[in-house]
């Protein structure tokens, strides 16, 4: 028996029944392959937060929040839950910021706040009896990190760096940005960027790892520096999951900064760290080692924590500490000079939630750190009302720290 088929160009061939039936069984194994192989792509299309979960917590109920777009009225922010040592004292100083996130000051006492969801950069400018909040760029992509240098911004989009020029006289008619480098990768996973300005006059910023636990590019996990005009790239630090606050120390001018652990090893672990730099070069350990001491039961296999540097503290599990700066104002007491403060965002990868407060770290030559809190009550048993984002030394000594939830900058005072 013979059949007729259609060929590509029309015409018609005349093929045995034999060869006819051996193409009709080769296309339907090819449509079982595929849908067999639909539920794994399925499952490869899981929200990126799932990555890494492992099979016995494939039912969890812990997802990441939902991100606040907007800002709310300082009116229905309940700020007089906040708790602080004596004599300190918390207040909304600027609100109207939704989504603010990273914090710099110009020479003229300007601030300015990034975002991480909205596209916005803001500033704000202090009228004395009130704060105007304004809106100097918009449209930018995850434009989370800014720093301010010799009248210039400078704020870190997912894959650029850009600059507004002379800045602070042009808040009314903001200049158009000028990309200074835009050579960095495009994942949305820990693209956001912390800037840092290094005491060698470089940019820092963090290029997270584009997961939750993976063997990272080459180009990811890193801490890298450039010059401020955009040549000079190298990486600084590498095995950096997630860093998205980096300080100096005003004496030692050595690096310190945040990183947030890997998610679904268990509400206990691990920790998020306090990382030491005082040297390029250095490896911190993802996605091989964790907090210093428990190897990644996948990546970890055929390495030993002692082939990394371990962190200089261990913050607690998945409390997400986020920026951190050095104090060197001069309203605190005394022993607050050069004492570290650390935002912590917050967990969502933990059954009962850690975090969403500002830490304090004291580093004394030849003693351990001692970590303390320094403000809390953001969180009230299981439910928070804000969520802390970075801190940032006023030129009068009083400390700003953003709230992305609230959309406010709130300022922290002390009176003897």
């Amino acid at each position: 028996m013979w059949y007729r088929i259609t060929t590509p160009n029309l015409r018609h061939r005349f093929i045995p029944y034999s060869t006819a039936m051996a193409l009709f069984i080769t296309l339907m194994l090819a449509t079982s392959q595929l849908l067999a192989q639909a539920p794994q792509s399925a499952q490869q299309e899981r929200p990126p937060f799932m990555q890494g979960q492992p099979p016995e917590l494939a039912t969890s109920p812990l997802k990441p929040h939902p991100p606040s777009l907007s800002a709310k009225p300082a009116r229905d922010i309940p700020v007089d839950k906040a708790k602080l040592p004596p004599g300190f004292h918390m207040s909304i100083w600027a609100e109207g910021i939704p989504n603010a996130r990273s914090i710099t000051v110009g020479q003229k006492g300007t601030v300015f706040v990034g975002s991480r969801l909205v596209g916005n950069v803001y500033v704000v400018v202090d009228r004395g009896d009130r704060r105007e909040v304004k809106i100097i760029a918009k449209g930018l992509h995850r434009p989370n990190g800014v720093v301010f240098k010799n009248g210039t911004l400078y704020v870190a989009e997912l894959s650029r760096i850009l600059r507004f020029d002379d800045i602070e006289n042009r808040l009314d008619e903001p200049p158009s940005p000028v990309v200074i480098f835009d050579q960095l990768p495009k994942d949305e996973p820990h693209g956001w960027k912390f800037l840092g300005l290094g005491p060698d006059g470089k940019l820092y910023f963090n290029i997270g790892a584009p997961c939750n636990i993976c063997e990272p590019p080459p180009t990811h996990a890193k801490i890298v520096r450039l010059n401020t005009d955009g040549s000079g790239y190298e990486v600084f630090a590498s095995g950096v999951r997630n860093s998205v606050g980096m300080d100096w120390h005003p004496v030692t001018k050595e690096l310190y900064f945040t990183d947030n652990g890997r998610d679904w090893l268990g509400d206990e672990a691990p920790n998020d760290e306090l990382n030491y730099a005082p040297r390029s070069g250095l490896h911190f350990g993802y996605p091989y080692c964790h907090q210093g001491d428990i190897l990644d039961p996948e990546f970890g296999q055929g390495h030993s924590c002692s082939e990394y540097t371990p962190p200089l503290l261990k913050l607690g599990p998945h409390v997400a500490a986020l920026g951190m700066r050095f104090y060197t104002g001069n309203m605190f007491p005394a022993e607050y000079q050069n004492r570290l403060i650390i935002a912590e965002h917050g967990s969502w990868n933990r059954t009962n939630k850690s975090g969403y407060k500002l830490m304090q770290v004291t580093l004394t030559s030849g003693q351990p750190p001692k970590y303390e809190v320094f403000a809390e009550g953001w969180l009230q048993g299981e439910e928070f009302w804000g969520r802390p984002v970075d801190v940032q030394g006023m030129g009068d000594g009083s400390l700003l720290v953003s709230d992305d939830w609230n959309g406010v900058l709130y300022r922290i005072t002390y009176q003897r």
